[in-house]
């Protein structure tokens, strides 16, 4: 899909939303097309890739249908997108899907298989303790996984800086599991109860 294809496809949920097609609450990508287009150059047929609340683009991105997708997304599944024939799983529990990731990077080096895991987490997650902890297993065994933080500056609703006390999140190049960029957002956080545009 390219980026023009992804904006169409979040622009149609969040008319559905909108309408009150959808009863859940949905978190939608707007601003980091071309980063993540970038990422799954990289990433295989048989690779997993395991993703977090915003998943929309990158279900797309590993095969998932659009109408397919859409159609669990109108269920009331968009935080919670899985398939294993397109080897993807996604939840909203924030690092939550960390050390299912690693757990499968693990599977995959034991059985000697030729594929990897990608992770997608943002930047509040990569200041949680299951994300050193997930980093920390899976560089110390060398597992074949690699770790992509999209940093929108956001905690859901709240400046990620302010979370942790204005600190600055940046890798550096100190894993060479760990990819990492910045994008601001320009959509705004749905839900049921709120409607909070990102300035």
């Amino acid at each position: 899909m390219n980026k023009q294809e992804l904006i169409d496809f979040e622009n149609d949920i969040e008319n559905e939303f909108i309408q009150g097609k959808i009863k859940a609450p949905i978190h939608l990508s707007r601003g980091n097309e071309e980063q993540v287009i970038e990422i799954f150059n990289n990433i295989n047929n048989n690779d997993w890739v395991f993703s977090s609340h915003r998943n929309h683009l990158h279900a797309l991105l590993k095969g998932i249908p659009r109408e397919e997708l859409k159609q669990m997304i109108l269920d009331g599944k968009s935080m919670h997108i899985m398939s294993n024939k397109y080897k993807f799983f996604s939840t909203s529990i924030v690092g939550g899907h960390l050390p299912i990731a690693v757990g499968v990077a693990l599977g995959i080096k034991r059985k000697g298989l030729n594929e990897r895991v990608f992770c997608f987490l943002g930047d509040m997650a990569s200041m949680s303790g299951v994300f050193f902890e997930s980093l920390n297993y899976a560089t110390a065994w060398d597992l074949p996984i690699t770790f992509i933080i999209e940093d929108n500056k956001q905690s859901t609703n709240t400046p990620t800086k302010e979370c942790f006390n204005k600190c600055d999140i940046n890798w550096g190049n100190k894993y060479n599991n760990i990819e990492y960029y910045s994008y601001k957002m320009t959509c705004p956080h749905i839900n049921s109860d709120t409607w909070v545009e990102f300035k």
